[in-house]
C-alpha cells in the first residue's frame, strides 16, 4: 500500500487554523484581544519566514487551553470550525483526497498546529490518521504544555518515522504535500514531493529539483 500525507494550513486549508483559532479565541474573548493578537501576528509572521521558536510559540498557544473549561472550549472550537474552517476547504483539496482514497492509498494529516484544533478539521476530510503536535492533558484539563517532539519541520520526519514503526509499515511510495518551507526536512525524503501554492522559498526549491508544483485554490 501507498501512503499520501497532507500538511494542513495553506495546503489543505485555504488559510492556516493555528493562527486564525488564536484570532477566534481573542474575538470570542477568551484572551485579551489587542495583545493576544499582536504576539498571534508576530508568531504567524515568523513562521512564514521560517525562523519560528517553536516551544515559545506553543506556550503561548496552549495557554488558553488551560484557563477554560472542557465544555467551553470544545463549543467554541464547533463554532470555530463552523464559521472559519469549513470556508477555507475548497473543492479541489477535497478531490485530491478523494483521488489517493479511491487509489487505495492511506490518508495521513500531519500538521504542527496542536491536536485539539486540527482533529475536527481532519474529520471534515474523512482522514483518520493524524500527527499533531499533542497539548498536555491531566486531572481533566490541558495543561497549557505540549507532549513529546512538536510535529514541526525534521519534528514532521520524526513523528513519521515513529508512526511508521509502530505500526510496522513500509509503505511502497510515499506523497506528501506542502506549502511551506518549513516541510523540507520531509519533503526531501519523500518519493513523491508536491509543492502546493509554495512559499517563495519552497518555489524555488522545487523549481531546482522538478518537483511538481500545484495549486488547490479554487
Amino acid at each position: 500500500m501507498q501512503l499520501a500525507i497532507f500538511d494542513l494550513d495553506n495546503t489543505l486549508l485555504m488559510g492556516d487554523s493555528d493562527h486564525a483559532w488564536g484570532q477566534y479565541l481573542a474575538e470570542v474573548g477568551a484572551v485579551n484581544r489587542a495583545e493576544y493578537s499582536a504576539r498571534n501576528q508576530i508568531f504567524y509572521e515568523e513562521y512564514q519566514r521560517g525562523t519560528l521558536d517553536i516551544d515559545a510559540f506553543l506556550r503561548f498557544s496552549l495557554a488558553p487551553l488551560a484557563q477554560h473549561s472542557l465544555e467551553q472550549l470544545h463549543a467554541w472550537r464547533a463554532q470555530f470550525v463552523e464559521a472559519v474552517i469549513a470556508p477555507m476547504v475548497t473543492d479541489k483539496a477535497q478531490n485530491l483526497v478523494e483521488h489517493h482514497r479511491q487509489r487505495g492509498d492511506e490518508l495521513l494529516i500531519i500538521t504542527a498546529t496542536n491536536a485539539f484544533v486540527t482533529e475536527p478539521i481532519a474529520a471534515l476530510f474523512g482522514i483518520t490518521h493524524l500527527l499533531a503536535t499533542r497539548p498536555a492533558f491531566a486531572k481533566g484539563r490541558y495543561t497549557g504544555g505540549y507532549e513529546g517532539t512538536p510535529t514541526f519541520q525534521a519534528g514532521k520526519r520524526t513523528a513519521l518515522d515513529q508512526w511508521l514503526d509502530s505500526r510496522r509499515w513500509h509503505p511502497e511510495k510515499i506523497w506528501f504535500y506542502s506549502d511551506s518551507r518549513n516541510d523540507l526536512p520531509l519533503l526531501e525524503t519523500v518519493d513523491h514531493p508536491v509543492a502546493v501554492d509554495p512559499d517563495t522559498v519552497l518555489r524555488e526549491h522545487a523549481q531546482a529539483a522538478g518537483w511538481p508544483i500545484i495549486s488547490l485554490r479554487d
